[in-house]
């Protein structure tokens, strides 16, 4: 911690030394295009923004200013294949909450250069450290709906980059924002793109009428489009989980539900997570039956019927969400009661897809959920953000920044040793920090001894 203070003392700049407007290079991006949002779209409105920080070291003697031209001009070309991504969200014109992505010839996405004299190790490390310092690498959004800004910091004297790039959950999910950064990566590097995105929206069906339960004709979503502010208090920490641990918790859990229980990697890593969360976070003298939730997103992609591409320009993700009292999560078995209570939440979500009423269902879930605490998940270890490789290395680090913004929160990612395991991103005060690192380690200690049991 004392490493955290250190730099939350020096104050670290920012400074912005330029911004210019990118617009599509591609001649399909030609025509004016409204694409109307959808159910899973209007969901994230009222969100703020998803942001992303990649750590990049450069090779000694790199030339800073064709690193950035290059980025640049392959930005270009890549959002002329992403194409909404330059328009704005706005009311569609006669409606009352009617929303669409809408793109007319001249839009443009902002692309600012910055450099800051912070340090680059320090910033790029696991360690906790001040989310004030992170936070400045990822650009706001411009006013008027705009839904991806990025931005390139030099560090280090031009020996380090850091790309932060923002997105507006509600003009696609992280499937989609990812085939976008890989295709940047691709036509910056020189290398063939990935396939183009499907932005036909049409193909998402809404035969339940959810668009109008998510989005109510008299709330008013405009203000969601502002950037929320950041406590300056707050440290953001990265833990790993290797592959040994969580095989070693996916062993535990099955040996004490008979083999009963499904607990892939992602249960066993926020199983984990949610049960040393709320050991770090629970109060004495708490009500032993007030329940939290953990929500935490599942693909639909290909568990609807008929199934959406793979390279769908949107959202089709739904919310998995899994309840648990707070004293059995606190509890010596947190880490089953966990699991098993994810593990239930991903059967109960997938099998709404396939039943009639599912509507009322995920109402009724919802509804439940609403009066409780909730440890939201955002990423997803299988996007793969280390393999991005603009032409000069891959990250040397990756946060989702913007999980400071939301009360309650945390990242995952693959962890950047491919090896299969995950890494997880949360931000907390510094006492809460405090905690929640002596509760993973704990876990870990105790992992590593039953793996070297055996």
């Amino acid at each position: 911690m004392a490493a955290a203070s250190e730099h939350e003392h020096l104050r670290p700049s920012v400074r912005v030394v330029d911004t210019v407007l990118v617009h599509p290079s591609s001649a399909t991006s030609a025509e004016e295009t409204s694409l109307p949002l959808t159910f899973y779209d209007v969901f994230w409105l009222r969100t703020p923004p998803v942001q992303r920080v990649f750590f990049y070291r450069l090779d000694a003697g790199a030339d800073v200013d064709v690193i950035l031209s290059s980025l640049r001009d392959s930005l270009s070309q890549a959002v002329g294949v992403f194409f909404p991504l330059a328009g704005r969200l706005r009311l569609a014109p006669g409606t009352t909450n009617r929303y669409e992505l809408h793109y007319r010839p001249g839009d443009a996405v902002a692309f600012t250069v910055a450099e800051s004299d912070d340090d680059f190790d320090s910033l790029a490390a696991d360690e906790p450290r001040a989310v004030s310092r992170l936070v400045p690498l990822a650009p706001p959004l411009p006013e008027g709906g705009a839904v991806l800004a990025l931005q390139v910091t030099t560090l280090n004297e031009r020996r380090c980059l850091a790309l932060g790039v923002t997105l507006h959950h509600a003009a696609c999910d992280g499937a989609g924002i990812t085939l976008f950064r890989r295709t940047w990566a691709a036509f910056c590097a020189g290398a063939k793109p990935p396939p183009e995105p499907v932005i036909d929206r049409t193909i998402i069906s809404d035969p339940n009428g959810l668009y109008d339960f998510v989005c109510p004709k008299d709330e008013e979503v405009n203000k969601s489009l502002k950037i929320l502010p950041v406590d300056e208090h707050l440290l953001f920490g990265t833990f790993v989980l290797s592959r040994a641990h969580l095989q070693r918790v996916k062993d535990l859990v099955a040996a004490s539900h008979h083999g009963s229980l499904r607990c892939s990697s992602l249960v066993a890593t926020l199983g984990l997570v949610w049960s040393c969360h709320q050991r770090a976070t629970n109060k004495p003298g708490g009500s032993g039956k007030s329940k939290t939730c953990l929500a935490f997103p599942v693909d639909h992609r290909s568990r609807l019927s008929p199934p959406v591409p793979d390279t769908y320009l949107g959202n089709c993700i739904g919310g998995a969400i899994a309840i648990a009292s707070r004293a059995d999560l606190a509890a010596a078995g947190g880490l089953f009661t966990a699991c098993a209570a994810m593990a239930a939440a991903v059967e109960e979500a997938t099998r709404e897809l396939q039943v009639l009423g599912a509507c009322d269902l995920w109402r009724e879930r919802v509804v439940e959920a609403a009066g409780m605490s909730v440890l939201s998940v955002a990423g997803s270890p299988r996007f793969g953000m280390y393999g991005l490789d603009f032409g000069f290395g891959r990250p040397a680090k990756m946060d989702i920044v913007s999980v400071a913004r939301i009360g309650g929160a945390v990242a995952v990612e693959g962890s950047r040793a491919g090896d299969g395991g995950v890494e997880v991103g949360l931000a907390l005060p510094p006492d809460g920090m405090d905690a929640f690192r002596r509760c993973f380690d704990e876990a870990i200690t105790g992992l590593d001894m039953d793996v070297g049991a055996q």
